[in-house]
């Protein structure tokens, strides 16, 4: 059998979401051969986010590549989200691999060779932009594993007549328990906090504590989950444990970064608290020569710190330094 060849390119782009997808579009900008390795859909993130999600962010403040996005209203939703990455990628007729799970890196002699679940890739360069919404933060607890306990809200409509535990006190939280709820569900908030999280935004909040303090929906503060059973959960309230009759846990305890990738890519993480990727603040690069990171996965844990508006400005960031490396190399 021969041995499966290997594809060459000036810069390869871990991650195709809106980040990814700037890079590639200034990559091209610069006469860089280049390829977006994506292990899922298109805007993977984006596509699992909620069904009927709108954006914190005006239209204008996620665009990228000088595509307009014009939406309905002055925060876009999903679908015209997912609408307007698909026009940016073929607008600019980008070279996107999908479905395609970037499993290693081995770096030789300033050239960085990744073995994927498609094959093999290699290249001088390497952008890592693979933002966190992948990887939810586990629980650890028993029960955790059932198929009743989901990291990932879609729709409201399975949890019509249905015991719902939401677990968490930010955004997405209040967001789930407040849907499931005016779509008929049964909701319980367990909240480790003594409040609802102070930066909910400023239209939601209000709703979630007035329907919690009439009774409409079921909060236990300062509490966590003690495990969780096919027909109940038990939880740990400032007065003992307490068990519930329930039919689904919706666990709304945030996102991180695929620290397990960065493993396998060999690249470090800083022992800050926040677990922030090891990078050049000026440049992005990691101690690898010619391995960058961008987007939302630079802050590490600090999830609420970084976003697509204010990340854009890394595709340009990169690709100049990578402009200005070959510029040397020709002279």
């Amino acid at each position: 059998m021969h041995k499966s060849r290997t594809l060459t390119y000036d810069l390869i782009i871990i991650g195709g979401g809106p980040i990814g997808l700037n890079c590639a579009v200034e990559a091209k900008k610069a006469g860089l051969s280049y390829i977006i390795l994506e292990k899922g859909v298109l805007v993977n993130s984006i596509y699992n986010f909620p069904t009927n999600m709108t954006f914190f962010s005006t239209s204008n403040l996620l665009e990228i590549g000088d595509v307009p996005f014009i939406a309905h209203s002055d925060k876009p939703t999903r679908k015209e989200a997912l609408e307007y990455f698909r026009r940016v990628k073929d607008s600019w007729d980008l070279n996107v691999s999908l479905y395609t799970e970037v499993l290693e890196m081995k770096s030789d002699a300033g050239v960085h060779k990744l073995k994927t679940s498609k094959g093999k890739f290699q290249a001088e360069n390497i952008i890592v932009s693979t933002g966190f919404y992948d990887t939810p933060r586990l629980l650890n607890i028993p029960g955790e594993n059932l198929p009743k306990v989901k990291h990932f809200y879609d729709d409201p409509h399975p949890y019509v007549g249905q015991k719902v535990l939401v677990i968490g006190a930010a955004n997405s939280a209040c967001d789930v328990a407040l849907e499931t709820y005016y779509k008929g569900a049964e909701v319980t908030m367990a909240i480790r906090e003594s409040e609802i999280y102070p930066k909910v935004k400023y239209w939601i909040r209000p709703n979630i504590e007035n329907r919690i303090k009439e009774g409409s929906i079921n909060a236990y503060f300062d509490t966590t989950v003690d495990e969780i059973r096919v027909n109940e959960v038990v939880l740990n309230t400032p007065n003992g444990k307490v068990t519930l009759e329930n039919d689904f846990v919706l666990a709304m305890t945030g996102y991180k970064p695929n620290y397990a990738l960065f493993e396998n890519l060999g690249l470090h993480i800083g022992k800050d608290e926040h677990k922030t990727p090891i990078h050049d603040s000026e440049t992005l690069e990691t101690p690898v020569k010619g391995v960058f990171v961008a987007g939302v996965i630079n802050s590490g844990l600090q999830t609420s710190k970084l976003f697509i508006e204010n990340t854009r400005v890394h595709s340009n960031m990169i690709i100049d330094t990578i402009k200005e490396r070959k510029a040397v190399l020709a002279n």
